[in-house]
């Protein structure tokens, strides 16, 4: 890893997730090949917030560049529960969707649990179900599916060729989105893990400690290179916007890790923007295969 002087090798997620996307796109066209069925991707969208709906853009133009179908419902905010639910359920019932994402957060008048838990076990390629969570967070046990942005944020440091077994890490945040998972999947992987939430006492010393860092706090710059273990991997998930007079919209982007200064300590790191966010669609659509080739080959 980095030696004194040098600089972290920086982890390119833009990079890994292409890489992993022309592979889907193979492995989908040999499912096609075989069977003439495609897998297929349904996307629940209520209400019309401008950065769900570059999202849910996005999610389409990956599925058709990877030859995966995409189904769309999109509800106005003032839709019912009721009504969601019942989109879900016609999802669940229809055999050529082979997963369901309900795009959140969700208005606050219809319950997420309830909308989520209702989305078949199937064909729940966001990994959130409380069965696919558990499993995770059993010994001896695999999921369906993993959350897509801790499972990127874990293939990225495999990619990497970074050994995770018998390692200290360190997860910064517990969120159910993000800290959480990651943290079940790094102890599922055999690494030491300790998360780090905004209770810990003395949070430099426990994440000096870490081989391998995942910084999920959503708190810009929160790492320093004080921080840091000489040679450390660091995965930042955190996506931050601070004032930057000097671009266009007024912001940038920023993670939760201090990228230049980090850099001259660590071994290797993601930047932000171009790490962990190109990997969270490609995750989605390796869900998505994985569950249309269960239910159309069989396995």
């Amino acid at each position: 890893m980095g030696g004194r002087g040098s600089k972290a090798a920086v982890i390119d997620g833009k990079a890994i997730a292409a890489d992993i996307r022309a592979e889907i796109k193979e492995e989908v066209a040999k499912l096609k090949a075989a069977h003439g069925r495609v897998p297929g991707l349904a996307v629940v969208i209520v209400g019309s917030r401008p950065d769900s709906a570059t999202y849910v853009r996005m999610k389409r133009k990956a599925c058709d560049e990877a030859g995966i179908r995409s189904f769309h419902e999109e509800v106005p905010e003032t839709a019912t529960e009721a009504e969601v639910l019942k989109i879900v359920q016609s999802f669940n019932a229809d055999p050529d969707c082979h997963g369901i994402l309900v795009q959140l957060p969700l208005p606050k008048h219809m319950n997420e649990e309830k909308i989520l838990a209702a989305i078949s076990l199937e064909k729940d390629v966001d990994g959130f179900h409380p069965l696919n969570i558990g499993k995770l967070s059993m010994k001896g046990h695999e999921p369906l599916f993993m959350p897509c942005t801790p499972k990127g944020c874990v293939v990225l440091l495999e990619r990497s060729g970074v050994e995770l077994r018998g390692k200290n890490a360190v997860v910064v945040g517990r969120s159910n989105i993000v800290g959480m998972p990651a943290a079940l999947m790094l102890m599922k992987k055999d690494c030491t893990v300790t998360v780090v939430h905004s209770r810990t006492k003395d949070p430099q010393r426990i994440v000096r400690e870490a081989d391998v860092i995942i910084a999920a706090a959503g708190s810009a710059h929160m790492i320093k290179k004080n921080w840091v273990k000489r040679g450390a991997a660091i995965i930042d998930v955190g996506t931050n916007s601070v004032p930057d007079a000097s671009k266009k919209t007024g912001y940038r982007l920023t993670g939760d890790v201090d990228f230049e200064e980090c850099s001259k300590v660590a071994g290797k790191i993601t930047p932000v923007p171009g790490g962990v966010g190109p990997m969270t669609i490609a995750m989605l659509l390796s869900n998505t295969l994985d569950s249309g080739r269960r239910a159309i080959a069989g396995k």
